[in-house]
C-alpha cells in the first residue's frame, strides 16, 4: 500500500507529526486507539471522516517505519 496517498507531514500541523490528509488525527492517535481496544468500526464511527484504507495507511507507515529502524547484527 502507497500510505503517502493519505497521510501527510506538515511542519505546521501537529508539530511535524505524521497525520492524515486533510485531518488533523495523527499516525500516533489511531495507533493508540487501536491497541487501548477500539475497534475500526468504533473509530470511523467517532471520526466520520476516516476510511478502512486510511486506518490501513497508518499501519503501513507504522510497518514500514518499524522495519526501517530495525538491524541486526
Amino acid at each position: 500500500m502507497d500510505y503517502r496517498k493519505f497521510l501527510e507531514i506538515r511542519a505546521d500541523k501537529r508539530f511535524g507529526k505524521p497525520c492524515i490528509k486533510g485531518t488533523r488525527i495523527s499516525v500516533y492517535d489511531v495507533l493508540n486507539w487501536l491497541s487501548n481496544g477500539m475497534t475500526r468500526d468504533d473509530i470511523k464511527s467517532d471520526f466520520e471522516e476516516l476510511t478502512d484504507e486510511m486506518i490501513d495507511a497508518c499501519l503501513a507507515y507504522a510497518a514500514d517505519k518499524e522495519r526501517r529502524l530495525i538491524t541486526f547484527s
